[in-house]
């Protein structure tokens, strides 16, 4: 891979060396560097500075004529040595071709800084000023792309804004101020502890530095934030607390975490916390429960679980709980998450009780529903409905539903359906989820399976991005029984970079999984979520059961829906009346809450797949053997698809999960999906 280097007419690659790569500007040993391949030569990525200086015309050594920067060694005709210093110059050096003078890269930075550069009291050079460019950081902040300041001697850049960072070569610090800290630029000591001694970070290069007690800050805790010597007024605590700055092993009253250095000390309560834990709130509301839960120290006697982590909670710290409900609580940094809690301190504010009631029940026995227009009437479950409830799109069986009034309309609710709350606190969402329905009109994904919702009730909240959920995923609760695992599962959202991998389907997951971080096992929510048994009208309503594979099974076993191969040590679908079995793609598809004459917004629209001859899928030129076929209209003709898969697929999409029938199309799908990436 090559780009483009400022200031050099070539492209240049990037070269990684653990242990340093000779350069042809300096003499010292860098582990990262460039190389030209037309020019020959590499040169450290701290020295690409060169290239910014490729026509100096007024140097204190050399006025008036240009000193040219040359890349490929001192020209034949001249001598190979540095006018100044005597020595023979490097592949990269400067020249006047008026004067066939050359000159080494540091022999002309020395005089030419010494006459422009600036002095700083934190540094023993002169710095003089330049883009660092998109490869070299600056030592404070470690951020790339600003100008700043550069010492070349040192190949020290910091940017100009960091430099207020930088106080003095020495100062006094009230957290330490028996002895003054000296300033230091090239990291902290061998025999110290290289991170901060108050907030635990790396101190990076610039750190102020006391050599009489081992003793390190870093720029944020020594100039721009420092954190204060005592605090007053705290939710956790009711006396001042005080910085104690130092390595000190402890446990942190408020969270029960044990922490190794500068704690705040109540030394009459024998009272020790992290900096973090001393601004903890005292009231708050968390997407697990709700009702509210305050914070409490100690926890009190009693063998306590978190509601979050479910695990043990030690009753003599702190930690958050119910007024309401006596045997839930918390621990302080899982009620505290960024995911569990909207960041809303409550103590002092009166509590607000929201009607989340869907339904208003009216003189003549009928129902209003705030997601319809027409009163609905209670049918009790004396017949079979066939028809599909409009929230959560499944028949309506034998169930107790809700009809319509209006004989021309044929809406109709599940009795469990149309109680279920406007408003709810779910895990999936620090804030509370709201109830609706969706419309054709709409494509709303799950945010937590990923699956494309045709129709129904869907929860959603306006977090820093609009989240939504369809009911399955929004019903789960925690800790969740799964007949796939032995032990009950915990949701876990994943930091930024983290990947687990779906122990059924064997899919990447990069934001939410349900998993048993002992045992390593984890499912994404699609797998999760999947029903213990779905009835299909081709095989006489005969309820087909999930299956979670069979380790001791051997020989050939057949879908009987894409006439596939089936895997049985995998995931799978059976009848025991029919002795068949299925792909869990073949019997659920990939839309939530498919149905005939569905819409995924107004361009897609859901055929029953019953006919005859089944067609062809416009991308993976299989006849579609699922359910539903999608039609949708491309460059004003009609086209049918096999899944929402092939869809997203003939539009340069690739992230959902491929249907089994088309796997051995994989070929196919590659040469198509490379066409798309060349002309998109």
């Amino acid at each position: 891979m090559t780009f483009e280097l400022t200031g050099h007419e070539h492209r240049v690659s990037v070269v990684n060396h653990r242990d340093g790569l000779e350069c042809d500007v300096c003499d010292r040993l860098y582990g990262d560097a460039y190389s030209c391949g037309e020019c020959k030569f590499t040169v450290h990525v701290k020295c690409a500075f060169v290239f910014q200086l490729n026509d100096i015309f007024e140097h204190p050594s050399h006025d008036g004529h240009c000193l040219k920067l040359l890349t490929t060694g001192a020209p034949d005709h001249t001598n190979l040595k540095c006018h100044l210093c005597g020595k023979n110059t490097k592949r990269l050096l400067h020249h006047c071709s008026t004067c066939r003078v050359n000159l080494h890269i540091d022999c002309m930075l020395d005089s030419f800084v010494a006459l422009y550069g600036e002095k700083f009291t934190w540094h023993t050079h002169p710095l003089f000023k330049i883009d660092l460019g998109a490869k070299m950081g600056c030592a404070v902040c470690g951020v790339h792309f600003y100008k700043g300041y550069f010492c070349y001697r040192c190949r020290l850049m910091v940017h100009g804004k960091c430099t207020s960072l930088i106080e003095s070569p020495e100062i006094t610090h009230p957290c330490h101020a028996k002895h003054s800290l000296k300033l230091l630029t090239e990291g902290a000591p061998d025999y110290t502890d290289p991170k901060c001694h108050l907030c635990g970070e790396d101190t990076g290069k610039f750190i102020y530095h006391c050599d009489i007690c081992k003793f390190n800050l870093d720029l944020v805790c020594a100039t721009e934030k420092p954190p204060p010597a005592y605090l007053s007024n705290l939710k956790v605590h009711e006396h001042t607390v005080t910085l104690m700055a130092r390595l000190i092993s402890f446990d942190c009253d408020a969270c029960g975490k044990k922490g190794d250095r500068a704690p705040y000390v109540c030394v009459q309560c024998d009272f020790m916390i992290h900096l973090k834990c001393a601004n903890l709130p005292r009231v708050i509301h968390i997407n697990h429960h709700d009702h509210r839960v305050a914070y409490k120290y100690p926890l009190g006697f009693g063998e306590w679980r978190c509601g979050v982590c479910w695990e043990e909670i030690d009753w003599s710290y702190g930690a958050y709980s119910c007024s309401l409900c006596p045997g839930y609580a918390l621990h302080s940094l899982c009620a505290t998450r960024g995911d569990v809690w909207d960041g809303k301190e409550l103590d002092g504010v009166p509590e607000e009780f929201e009607d989340i009631e869907p339904f208003k029940w009216n003189d003549d026995n009928t129902i209003t529903h705030f997601t319809h227009e027409h009163n609905l009437m209670s049918i009790g479950k004396d017949s079979e409905e066939r028809n599909l409830c409009g929230a959560c799109v499944r028949p309506i069986g034998s169930y107790t539903f809700y009809k319509c009034s209006e004989s021309e309309c044929n809406f109709m609710l599940h009795e469990t359906c149309a109680n279920l709350p406007k408003k709810k606190r779910h895990f999936l969402s620090p804030l509370p989820l709201s109830l609706h329905l969706q419309t054709n009109h709409e494509k709303e994904t799950c945010k937590a399976c990923h699956q494309v919702c045709c129709e129904g009730f869907i929860y959603s909240a306006h977090h820093e991005y609009y989240l939504t959920f369809d009911l399955i995923c929004s019903s789960i609760t925690v800790p969740f029984i799964h007949g796939s695992h032995d032990h009950h599962l915990l949701y876990l959202k994943l930091p930024n970079g983290q990947v687990k991998t779906c122990q059924n389907c064997g899919m990447d997951e990069k934001e939410v999984v349900i998993g048993c971080k002992k045992c390593d096992y984890f499912l994404d929510f699609r797998c999760a979520s999947l029903p213990l048994t779905v009835t299909l009208p081709r095989y006489d309503d005969h309820p087909l059961t999930l299956c979670y594979g069979d380790e001791k099974a051997s020989g050939k076993y057949w879908c009987d829906i894409c006439e596939r191969e089936t895997n049985p040590k995998t995931w799978f679908y059976t009848c025991k009346d029919c002795g068949i079995t299925l792909h869990v793609f073949c019997v659920v598809g990939d839309i939530r809450y498919a149905k005939p004459k569905g819409k995924i917004d107004d361009n897609v629209e859901l055929l029953a797949n019953n006919s005859s001859s089944r067609p062809l899928c416009n991308t993976c030129r299989c006849r579609c053997p699922g359910l539903f076929i999608l039609k949708t209209n491309l460059e004003g003709k009609n086209v049918l698809f096999c899944s929402y898969y092939c869809l997203r697929l003939s539009l340069g999409h690739r992230d959902d999960k491929c249907p089994p029938w088309a796997i051995e199309s994989n070929t196919y799908f590659n040469l198509i999906f490379q066409n798309l990436l060349r002309t998109s």
